[in-house]
């Protein structure tokens, strides 16, 4: 698929063509930076540290990625993984020789606002799509049939079919997440185990792996998400080089646990259901059993009042 606009490997070839950032050589001395901040540090190597598991990638040409999107899409849910795609960096591979192919898919080919008022002109639609090896699913306004058949029927032959922060409800939807484990925003555990009992959601993962499906947590754990899903297919050492790449500090890559603050009860005045903290001069609030509980939002007191025991017993444990 032809692109219209310069890639940022295009960009950055230009640039060091004209000897501004010298992006070559950069990118050549990725590997080396790296491994000497490796050994300086002493932390684990990324090769014993990530437990990937590997996919095998086509013998030629680039890995096509569906990125599905509708009203309220979250940008950095869709950018954040977009982005690392697209600045995959391989080992052996001429960095011109772009490792995924990536595309937008909707329900119409009409201009979408998501977060912050952006607009984004899909490229496809769920009727003529191309098949993906790769789904992602960012967070967004609702799900329509036609989004959660086409993710049904499409996940069949993908390698990796992943959600990022509250995408998980929107992947939860298709059924693909029954009798498996996930994760998502940490303001969502709640709702989307009183919505999907049957999952079995993971507090303070940043990601959980399930066969060929993926949770990512929040927002930025989108982008983890995404790094390890380079490095099934070509190896741990292609994640460095893409971080390097990005000039990502982030590590969560190396380990699902490094969300692991979301589970614990922040101090203070909290939502009783999901844990955000409140300012009780203002925020809803009732009385049960003699004691108060605060609640961020109408939807959420309500879900409270539906099984109060259950929360109540959940911000005793923690």
């Amino acid at each position: 698929m032809k692109k219209a606009n310069l890639t940022r490997r295009e960009l950055l070839q230009a640039s060091s063509a004209f000897g501004l950032a010298a992006a070559l050589p950069l990118t050549l001395a990725a590997p080396r930076v790296v491994e000497a901040h490796q050994s300086s540090s002493g932390r684990k190597s990324a090769e014993s540290a990530v437990g990937l598991s590997p996919l095998k990638p086509p013998a030629s040409g680039a890995i096509p990625v569906a990125f599905v999107i509708s009203k309220g899409a979250v940008v950095i849910d869709f950018a954040g993984p977009w982005e690392v795609f697209q600045s995959a960096s391989i080992p052996g591979r001429d960095m011109m020789d772009s490792a995924f192919d990536l595309y937008t898919v909707a329900e119409t080919l009409e201009p979408i606002t998501v977060s912050g008022g952006m607009k984004i002109v899909p490229n496809y639609t769920f009727q003529n799509a191309p098949q993906p090896k790769i789904i992602v699913i960012p967070a967004q306004g609702g799900s329509s049939d036609a989004m959660l058949q086409w993710i049904r029927k499409a996940a069949q032959h993908t390698d990796i079919t992943m959600s990022v922060c509250t995408g998980a409800f929107v992947l939860a939807a298709t059924g693909l997440l029954n009798g498996k484990a996930a994760t998502t925003h940490h303001a969502g555990y709640a709702d989307l185990e009183m919505q999907y009992p049957d999952i079995q959601v993971k507090r303070g993962a940043r990601f959980v792996e399930e066969g060929n499906l993926a949770t990512a947590g929040g927002l930025t754990s989108g982008m983890d998400l995404a790094l390890r899903v380079v490095g099934r297919y070509f190896g741990a050492q292609a994640i460095e080089r893409t971080a390097f790449q990005l000039e990502y500090q982030g590590q969560g890559w190396l380990d699902a646990k490094s969300n692991s603050i979301f589970a614990v009860k922040p101090a203070g005045d909290i939502c009783a259901v999901c844990w955000m903290q409140v300012d009780r001069k203002i925020a809803l609030s009732e009385v049960y059993k003699g004691q108060a509980y605060y609640f961020c939002m109408d939807q959420h007191k309500a879900t409270f009042d539906a099984k109060p025991e259950k929360f109540i017993e959940a911000l005793a444990q923690s």
